[in-house]
C-alpha cells in the first residue's frame, strides 16, 4: 500500500509537470503570436486599409471598418455571405487563374481559388486588382494576402489587406503624358514625388518623399503645400527674381514654386526642404504641370533628389580637392578599399546596404573579383589583353588593371549580394599611392546601376510600344473611308492618305507640300476653311466642292480641328473630308418629299374643315326637324313611326359626336399649344370638379394624391385626364361605386429602357389613373388606343371609341407614352409617362 501512494504521488508529479510545460508552451506560442501579428493587427484595425478574413473556403468572417469605408458595404451584409471574389472585377479575376495556371503549372479555378492560391502554398503574394462597390463603382486596390494556420500549420482561412491605388493610378496616368523617365523616378524611393492639385494641397506624396522628408503620406495629403516644408526665405527671394526676370508680380509662397510650371516654362531649381524633425537639406526641384484632356492645369509634379551629396563633394573639393572623399563616406555609393595584392582593407556602410554583408564578413579575407560576376570578369580580362596588348589574368587584376597604369577606368559590372542575388554596377577605380607614388592599394567606388538599367529597358519597351503606336496611327488614317489629310498653319499639305488620293486624283508626292485650297471649285472657301478652324479651333460639316485633276466635282463635308505637339505649339489643321454626294441627293427628294406632304397635310386640314361644316349641317337640320316633327305629330304617329323617329334622331345625334370626336382627334398636333409649367394638381382638381355632376350620379368619387409639375401644353392635359377620368367613369361595376385614384411615381428602370434613346438622359415621370371599374383583358391592350376600336357591343355603352385614341395623341405630342394595366373585373391602371422638362428648341443654322 505504502509503495502505491508513491507511485501516485510520482504520477501527479509527472503529471503536473506535463500541465507546466504545456501551459508555458502556450504562453510562448502566445507572446511569439504577439509579436508576429503586432504590424497586421495595426493594420486589420486602420480605416486606411481594408481588412477581410475569410475562412478556408473563402467565406467572409470579419471585415474592418477600413473595407467598409472602401467597399461601401457594412459588415453585416456580407460576413457569412459572400467571397472576396464577390465583391472584384469577374474578368480580371477569370485573368488572374488563367496566368496563375501558366505561371505554376497547375489549373487554376476562376473565384476565390485565383485570389489565394499562391498564400496557400505559402508563397508571398500582392497584386493589383479592381474592387467593385455596393454601389457598382470601381477603383483599383493592391491587395496582400496571407494565409492563416492553426497550431498544427493547418490552414483556416486567409486575411487579404487592400490598399485604394486610386490616387497612383491617377498620378500614372498623369505621368504618361510626362514621359516615361519621369513615370520611373515618380515610383522610385530615390527621388521625392510630390503631387497637388491646382492650388498646391498636396495629394501623393511617394515613398521617395517620406523617406527624404520623415513625413508619412497621410501627414501631409490634403493638408499642406510643398512651399510650407520649404525654407520661406528661399521662397521670398525665388518670388522676388521671378518677378523681376518676368516682369510680372509673383506671391511668395506655392504660387512662386510652380510658376514657370504654369506658364509651359521649363524649370528645374534648387531649394532647401525642411524635414518633420526640423533638419534641412538641399534639394534640386524639377516642376511639372498636369493637365486635363483640354489642357487645363489641374495639379503639379514636383520630382526632388537630395543634392546633399552633391553639396558636401563641393565642400570636400574646396577643402580637400578630392571629390573620392564625400563620395567614400556615402551610404549612396559602395566604397571598398583594397591592400596592392587586392585584399579588402575598408568596406563602407554603403557597400554594406548594397552587398548585404558586413565589413567584418569581408575585410582582411577576400578581394572584389569574389563579389563579382566570374564570367564578366573572365571575359574582361580577354577584352582587356586584346586592347592593351598584354595578358591579363581573369580574377582582381582583371578589375584594377588600367587604374594600375594610371589608365581612368568607369566599368559596368554585375556584383553578387551576400544571398545570391545580384544587380548592375558601375564602378570606378582609382590606385592608392604612397609619397613615392607607389601602389599602396585600390579605391573601387560602385553605384547600383539598376534603376538607370530598368529605364534603359523601359526606354526600348518604350521605344517598341511608340513605334507600334506610330504603325497602329498609320493603319488608321490609311483604313479610313474618308479622304484625310493634314496642313500646316498656312494650309500647305504634309500628310495625306489614300482616299484623298482617290478625291483628287493626283498622288502623294503631287498632294504634300501643294496648297490645300487648290484641290477645290472655289479656293478663296477653302482657304477661310483653314483660317476658321485656326481661329475656333474646329470646325464640322463645311460644304466644299473637291475637283479632280480630270474636272470630276464632289461634293464633301468638311471636317476640322487642329493639333499640337507635346509642348503645345500648333503643328496645323487635321482634316477629314467626306462624299455627301448621295446624301446631297437625298436630301433633295426628302424636300420635295416634305414639301408634298406639308401640302397633303394641308389639304386634308382644308378637307377636315370642310367635311366637318358640310356634315354638320345636315345634321343639325335632321336633329331640328326630327324634334319638330316628335313635338308636332308625335301623339299622331303610331308605336313602330315613333321608333323610327327615335332611331334617326339617336343615329343623327352618334354621327354629331363622332365627327366633334375625329375633329378632336385630328386637331390635337395642329391645335396644340406651347409647352409651358403646368401644375397637374391644378388640372386635376378642375376637370374632377368639371364632371362633378357625373361623379354625384354614379356616387363616386375621386382621389388626387400630390402631382408633379411638368412642361405640358395645359389644354391638352386638361383633355388627357379628362378623357382618362371619364372613362374609368363609365366603366363602373354594377352596384359598386367607381372610386378613381389620381397619382405619380418614378418610372422604373426597365421602364426607362423601354423609352426612345434619344429620350433616355431627361427625367421622367409616371403618372397613373387607376379605378375599380370592369377592367378588360389585357390580350386586347393595342385596341383600346385605336379609333373606332370597342371591346363592347354598341349601345352597351356611351362613346365613340375615340377618346383613349386621343390620349394617345396627345401622350405622342409631348414625346411620352402611355399603356395600362388590368384584369376582367378588377379595374384598370392607366400608365402616363412623360418628360417632367420639354427639350428647347434649337435654331438651326
Amino acid at each position: 500500500m505504502k509503495n502505491n501512494g508513491k507511485n501516485s504521488e510520482h504520477e501527479i508529479i509527472l503529471q503536473g509537470d506535463r500541465i507546466a510545460v504545456e501551459i508555458v508552451t502556450k504562453v510562448r506560442r502566445e507572446e511569439a503570436l504577439l509579436k508576429a501579428e503586432t504590424l497586421q493587427h495595426a493594420i486589420f484595425n486602420s480605416a486606411n486599409f481594408s481588412s477581410i478574413a475569410t475562412d478556408a473556403k473563402g467565406v467572409i468572417q470579419i471585415f474592418n471598418v477600413g473595407a467598409e469605408r472602401m467597399l461601401g458595404y457594412t459588415a453585416g451584409e456580407v460576413v457569412n455571405k459572400i467571397t472576396p471574389a464577390d465583391i472584384s472585377d469577374p474578368q480580371e479575376v477569370i485573368a488572374r487563374a488563367k496566368e496563375l495556371s501558366i505561371e505554376l503549372g497547375t489549373p487554376i479555378t476562376p473565384g476565390f481559388e485565383a485570389l489565394v492560391f499562391k498564400a496557400s502554398r505559402g508563397i508571398e503574394d500582392i497584386y493589383e486588382l479592381t474592387y467593385i462597390r455596393k454601389d457598382g463603382s470601381r477603383f483599383p486596390a493592391v491587395v496582400s494576402v496571407t494565409a492563416l494556420r492553426d497550431a498544427q500549420d493547418a490552414i483556416i482561412g486567409y486575411l487579404l489587406i487592400g490598399t485604394d491605388n486610386t490616387a497612383r493610378k491617377q498620378a500614372e496616368e498623369a505621368l504618361l503624358k510626362a514621359g516615361a523617365l519621369q513615370n520611373a523616378i515618380f515610383n522610385s524611393a530615390n527621388f521625392s514625388s510630390i503631387a497637388t492639385d491646382a492650388k498646391g494641397v498636396i495629394q501623393i506624396f511617394n515613398v521617395g518623399a517620406e523617406r527624404m522628408l520623415g513625413y508619412a503620406a497621410d501627414e501631409v495629403m490634403n493638408k499642406i503645400t510643398p512651399a510650407d516644408i520649404s525654407d520661406p526665405q528661399e521662397v521670398i527671394a525665388r518670388a522676388k527674381a521671378l518677378s523681376i526676370e518676368l516682369g510680372t508680380p509673383i506671391a511668395p509662397g506655392f504660387e512662386a514654386l510652380v510658376f514657370k510650371a504654369s506658364r509651359g516654362i521649363e524649370d528645374i531649381y534648387e531649394l532647401t526642404y525642411f524635414r518633420k524633425d526640423g533638419s534641412r537639406f538641399p534639394a534640386v526641384v524639377s516642376v511639372t504641370a498636369l493637365r486635363d484632356a483640354q489642357d487645363a492645369i489641374i495639379g503639379y509634379l514636383l520630382i526632388g533628389t537630395d543634392n546633399t551629396a552633391r553639396k558636401h563633394a563641393e565642400e570636400a573639393l574646396l577643402k580637400a580637392g578630392a571629390l573620392q572623399n564625400a563620395i567614400f563616406n556615402s551610404a549612396n555609393f559602395s566604397s571598398i578599399a583594397t591592400d596592392a595584392k587586392g585584399v579588402i582593407q575598408i568596406f563602407n556602410v554603403g557597400a554594406e546596404r548594397m552587398l548585404g554583408y558586413t565589413a567584418d564578413d569581408v575585410m582582411n579575407k577576400i578581394t572584389p573579383a569574389d563579389i563579382s560576376d566570374p564570367q564578366e570578369v573572365i571575359a574582361r580580362a580577354k577584352a582587356l589583353s586584346v586592347e592593351l596588348e598584354t595578358s591579363i589574368a581573369p580574377g582582381f587584376e582583371a578589375l584594377v588593371f588600367k587604374a594600375s597604369r594610371g589608365i581612368e577606368d568607369i566599368y559596368e559590372l554585375t556584383y553578387i549580394r551576400k544571398d545570391g542575388s545580384r544587380f548592375p554596377a558601375v564602378v570606378s577605380v582609382t590606385a592608392l599611392r604612397d609619397a613615392q607614388d607607389g601602389i599602396i592599394g585600390y579605391l573601387l567606388i560602385g553605384t547600383d546601376n539598376t534603376a538607370r538599367k530598368q529605364i534603359e529597358a523601359e526606354q526600348l519597351q518604350l521605344g517598341q510600344r511608340l513605334r507600334d503606336h506610330q504603325f497602329y496611327t498609320r493603319s488608321l488614317f490609311e483604313a479610313n473611308i474618308d479622304a484625310l489629310m493634314t496642313t500646316d498653319p498656312a494650309g500647305i499639305i504634309t500628310d495625306i492618305n489614300k482616299p484623298m488620293e482617290a478625291l483628287t486624283g493626283c498622288t502623294r508626292d503631287e498632294l504634300i507640300g501643294a496648297p490645300f485650297k487648290n484641290y477645290f471649285t472655289d479656293p478663296d472657301r477653302a482657304e477661310a476653311g483653314i483660317k476658321l478652324v485656326l481661329s475656333k479651333k474646329k470646325v464640322t460639316n463645311y460644304e466644299l466642292t473637291a475637283r479632280d485633276r480630270d474636272a470630276k466635282e464632289t461634293v464633301v463635308s468638311y471636317n476640322a480641328t487642329t493639333f499640337y505637339d507635346r509642348d503645345r505649339r500648333l503643328q496645323g489643321v487635321f482634316a477629314a473630308a467626306r462624299d455627301i454626294t448621295d446624301r446631297k441627293r437625298v436630301d433633295e427628294k426628302l424636300k420635295l418629299y416634305s414639301d408634298k406632304l406639308e401640302r397633303s397635310n394641308r389639304e386634308l386640314q382644308d378637307f377636315a374643315q370642310v367635311a366637318s361644316h358640310d356634315l354638320q349641317e345636315p345634321l343639325r337640320k335632321i336633329l331640328s326637324f326630327g324634334d319638330r316633327l316628335k313635338t308636332k305629330a308625335g301623339e299622331s304617329l303610331d308605336e313602330d313611326s315613333r321608333d323610327y323617329l327615335q332611331r334617326m334622331t339617336s343615329a343623327a345625334a352618334r354621327m354629331q359626336t363622332l365627327i366633334t370626336d375625329l375633329m378632336s382627334f385630328s386637331r390635337v398636333e395642329i391645335k396644340g399649344q406651347a409647352f409651358v409649367p403646368t401644375d397637374l394638381n391644378v388640372i386635376a382638381r378642375e376637370v374632377s370638379a368639371d364632371l362633378e355632376t357625373r361623379i354625384e350620379q354614379a356616387g363616386g368619387r375621386v382621389e388626387i394624391e400630390k402631382l408633379p409639375t411638368i412642361d405640358a401644353d395645359p389644354m391638352q392635359m386638361r383633355q388627357l385626364l379628362q378623357n382618362l377620368i371619364g372613362n374609368s367613369l363609365k366603366y363602373y361595376r354594377a352596384g359598386v361605386p367607381p372610386v378613381v385614384r389620381i397619382s405619380c411615381q418614378k418610372p422604373t428602370a426597365r421602364r426607362l429602357e423601354s423609352l426612345d434613346e434619344s429620350a433616355a438622359p431627361r427625367q421622367f415621370c409616371e403618372i397613373l389613373v387607376a379605378d375599380n371599374g370592369i377592367g378588360f383583358d389585357e390580350k386586347y391592350l393595342d385596341r383600346i388606343f385605336t379609333v373606332f376600336q370597342r371591346l363592347h357591343k354598341k349601345g352597351e355603352y356611351e362613346g365613340t371609341g375615340v377618346g383613349l385614341a386621343i390620349c394617345r395623341k396627345i401622350v405622342d405630342r409631348h414625346s411620352g407614352t402611355i399603356t395600362a394595366r388590368s384584369n376582367p373585373g378588377q379595374g384598370a391602371t392607366f400608365v402616363v409617362t412623360l418628360p417632367v422638362i420639354q427639350p428647347k428648341e434649337v435654331e438651326v443654322l
